[in-house]
């Protein structure tokens, strides 16, 4: 990412209003996987007067132009991910926390022999918790 966010987001034909590039300021440069409502509650304490929907609707814009990619790790739980290059996921159970994997760090293999279909891409989500010393 561009330290320059606005220039980032013009690169990607999005208009950089205010609010589209105080939500840009913090999730395109974050190395969490923040969902919604936790990008809404960070960027609102410095633009107090941001909703929720247009939190919603910038992200799914930035989703449309390819600046971040929506990840559903758990059943309804939506995150939103700014690293755009191709990698896997670890979810520590106990903490929440979500970490990327390198792409090349897990090979899967033997996906066309499962079934009739043209296979377009994949991820892998691994789960676990800290071993216990």
């Amino acid at each position: 990412m561009n330290s320059n966010v606005a220039e980032s987001l013009r690169g990607r034909g999005v208009i950089p209003s205010a609010h589209r590039v105080a939500i840009g300021e913090y999730v395109l440069r974050t190395t969490e996987h923040p969902s919604a409502d936790q990008v809404w509650e960070r960027v609102k304490t410095s633009f107090p007067m941001l909703s929720r929907a247009t939190v919603y609707n910038t992200l799914n814009l930035f989703v449309r132009k390819r600046l971040l990619r929506e990840l559903i790790l758990a059943e309804g739980k939506v995150v939103f991910d700014p690293n755009v290059a191709e990698h896997h996921h670890l979810v520590d159970e106990e903490s929440g926390i979500i970490y990327d994997i390198p792409w090349d760090a897990v090979q899967v293999t033997g996906l066309d022999s499962i079934v009739d279909l043209e296979i377009d891409s994949y991820q892998v989500v691994a789960r676990g918790r800290r071993r216990r010393q």
